[in-house]
């Protein structure tokens, strides 16, 4: 069994005349203790590394079983218990929590037949449709490697070349842009699924997270003002709610589209840079998710805590979205490199149900591919126009003037400005009117 070590003890030394000389390698203890200090810190998330989790249960409110076959959605009353974690994406652990930057949303449901892994962001479209392009993106997004600081012109230069991020950017560049905390942020599935009956159809569906508190967002002066007092002011937002039993709720809505229908509309539904217009294909409620306990060491149940889209339940799959499918083979690999093959054996990763894994350390997977994801209705502008139109003139005006701040930073090239102002004009006329005027540049046709 061994001997019982004191919690605080001093080294071993050689003893010479005066009581001391040099540590013996024989300090057993010390050595240990050391090693394992060494070994403390785990590789950050290549993204999502600044978080914050909370444990609570998701509760069926309304009936789809038409819909689907999963035992967690089986019938109204339903509860499931599930972990959540908030993040921002871009910036690394202890990072402000302020920043003008998309919000992670990932919810673990610790289902009877397994777990199911919705990991979303707070905006329900991304940049990009192509998963081969994501590396290259998030080196865009990161620091400059050189002076380790984030450069609006590194990014638009990245982006320039892609206009299927336009619609991204009127949710990311719009007041939206800086939650006021993680309670008062809306979620989104993002991707495309799949949802199967007990009759085996199929149904594509998008997920929909709205807080029961209602959307709270900090313009600019309110952010610097927030983020200069607490720099991590959400996550003790978070735990400050719950511990004083104000805990946070979420309604859970879906949208869902026949396959069979996939060619009706004027744009593809498995393109992840468009939404599925509410008044087409109308929001249904499902549940609401309540977190109502803290999690008990950050450590163990955030940093270690891993989520992978491709853990999915019977009932739930995934569908022919091309980002989704990257994201099934590319987070599980993040987790090994992160946490070890053996990720999905820690507390906070495994099912809560009987199971047995017969996978050992995983496989590698290899993706070869020499040309890009085409989807025939791109349709890039028509979607962001329509949402900023939607907006009052002050919140368009917040808008411009975030882009102009961006467009202005002398490093982004005389080209990329005009091809910005020429992506903006095809979105709406009078707005990349009104860039081009006040940046004094022509659009690039």
């Amino acid at each position: 069994m061994g001997s019982i070590v004191s919690e605080v003890r001093l080294t071993l030394l050689v003893l010479v005349l005066i009581s001391a000389g040099p540590i013996l390698l024989e300090d057993y203890h010390l050595v240990e203790k050391l090693a394992n200090f060494d070994r403390e810190r785990i590789p950050e998330r290549v993204v999502h590394a600044r978080g914050a989790s909370a444990k609570g249960f998701f509760e069926v409110t309304h009936d789809i079983s038409n819909l689907t076959c999963a035992d967690f959605l089986r019938a109204p009353g339903v509860q499931t218990p599930v972990i959540v974690r908030f993040s921002t994406v871009i910036h690394e652990r202890g990072s402000p929590e302020t920043l003008r930057d998309p919000r992670g949303f990932a919810v673990k449901f610790y289902t009877r037949e397994g777990n199911f892994d919705m990991v979303g962001n707070n905006f329900p479209v991304f940049f990009i449709r192509d998963g081969m392009k994501f590396p290259d993106m998030v080196h865009a997004l990161k620091p400059n490697p050189k002076s380790h600081i984030q450069e609006n012109w590194r990014i638009l230069d990245f982006f320039s070349h892609h206009p299927e991020s336009l619609h991204m950017f009127t949710f990311l560049f719009d007041d939206l842009g800086v939650p006021q905390d993680y309670r008062h942020m809306e979620g989104s599935g993002v991707n495309t699924y799949t949802l199967v009956s007990k009759s085996g159809k199929a149904y594509y569906v998008k997920f929909h997270w709205k807080p029961t508190c209602g959307v709270k967002c900090l313009l600019e002066d309110e952010a610097i003002k927030v983020g200069g007092a607490n720099h991590s002011h959400a996550t003790q937002d978070l735990y400050d709610s719950i511990a004083a039993g104000n805990y946070p709720e979420w309604k859970l809505f879906i949208q869902t589209i026949d396959p069979d229908h996939e060619d009706r509309f004027d744009f593809d539904p498995l393109d992840v840079t468009k939404t599925w217009p509410e008044d087409i294909i109308p929001l249904q409620p499902v549940g609401r998710l309540v977190l109502n306990k803290n999690i008990d060491n950050f450590f163990a149940e955030n940093e270690q805590l891993a989520f992978c889209p491709a853990l999915v339940v019977p009932g739930v799959y995934y569908s022919d979205d091309k980002l989704l499918q990257t994201r099934v083979f590319s987070y599980s690999d993040t987790q090994r490199h992160r946490l070890g093959p053996n990720y999905l054996q820690l507390p906070a990763n495994a099912p809560k149900c009987a199971h047995h894994n017969n996978h050992h350390e995983g496989l590698m997977n290899f993706m070869h591919r020499d040309e890009e994801c085409v989807i025939a209705k791109e349709n890039n502008f028509k979607q962001p126009g329509e949402r900023y139109r939607s907006w009052a003139p002050d919140r368009q005006e917040r808008f411009i003037c975030r882009w102009i701040d961006a467009l202005s930073d002398p490093r982004v090239t005389h080209e990329i400005r005009s091809i910005w102002i020429t992506y903006w004009s095809q979105a709406d006329k009078s707005l990349g009117q009104k860039l081009a005027n006040r940046l004094n540049v022509k659009p690039s046709i």
